[in-house]
């Protein structure tokens, strides 16, 4: 049976240059299945500051930010929790009675995914992308103790600028790099336009130990394709996606729902 929304009812939302469906049906779900007394609706906004504004006026508990608005939120928010900090990026952003504090729960998926699958130090990366899931994604595989990788980014300017905050060095394209991991943190692979294409040459998939692509929509994309045709372990943007709408979901509510209902839960929002 599905909870009537009432006065007391609290509102999640998010905040997205190009709105999706996945948030609001993986929240919504595990609203509806713990019967907590919250609803979670996706926004977009042409007025960043009146937004945020209105998460602070109208008590809204929660919000996701997404591209790109992602670092815009910075000056708008009252505190910074250090997995922001560490970036100087923001994807969460929880109302304590109007108090704003912000978060970034993608470094702290990436964070927990490098420990939980394995991924070693000594490993050389490469990492195409230089946006702000890019940043959040670079600084975790620094924080983590990598040392050895490149940015891989046409824009001179954001590459220079993520390869500088990150630690690791800039290459235009992969014409001179070879690397044990690969991490792809662009829209290559991603339903639209680029769903068919590789992000990384397959020669490159071949030379690599693992695969990291943070494109969640669809799970399978075809650099993950490949890689697993070849036999290498692979991370994918679904366990990122899920990963961090879990801690977003801790944050608001305050419950931690169990991994058989998160992965019900995730079956729902990526169906």
């Amino acid at each position: 049976m599905t909870r009537s929304i009432d006065r007391d009812t609290q509102l999640c939302m998010s905040l997205s240059g190009r709105p999706g469906n996945f948030g609001t049906r993986f929240q919504n779900f595990l609203y509806q299945a713990l019967d907590l007394n919250y609803v979670y609706k996706a926004f977009t906004t042409r007025d960043l500051p009146a937004a945020i504004g209105g998460i602070r006026a109208l008590g809204i508990r929660g919000c996701a930010v997404s591209m790109p608005f992602k670092e815009a939120c910075i000056p708008l928010v009252d505190s910074i929790d250090d997995s922001a900090r560490a970036i100087a990026s923001i994807n969460t952003i929880v109302n304590n009675d109007g108090r704003l504090h912000a978060y970034n729960t993608d470094y702290i998926a990436v964070r927990s995914l490098i420990e939980q699958h394995g991924l070693r130090a000594d490993m050389s990366l490469a990492l195409r992308g230089s946006g702000g899931m890019a940043k959040a994604v670079a600084c975790a595989f620094r924080d983590a103790g990598f040392r050895r990788g490149h940015i891989v980014a046409r824009n001179a300017a954001t590459g220079r600028a993520l390869a500088q905050t990150s630690g690791f060095a800039w290459v235009p394209d992969m014409s001179s790099v070879q690397a044990d991991l690969l991490i792809n943190v662009t829209p290559i692979g991603m339903e639209g336009p680029e769903k068919n294409q590789l992000a990384f040459e397959r020669d490159a998939v071949e030379r690599a130990t693992a695969v990291f692509d943070v494109v969640a929509l669809p799970p399978e994309t075809p650099l993950i394709t490949l890689a697993r045709s070849l036999g290498k372990p692979v991370v994918t943007g679904a366990e990122v996606i899920v990963l961090q709408a879990v801690e977003q979901f801790v944050l608001y509510t305050g419950v931690r729902p169990d991994a058989a209902l998160v992965a019900r839960a995730a079956a729902h929002a990526l169906g």
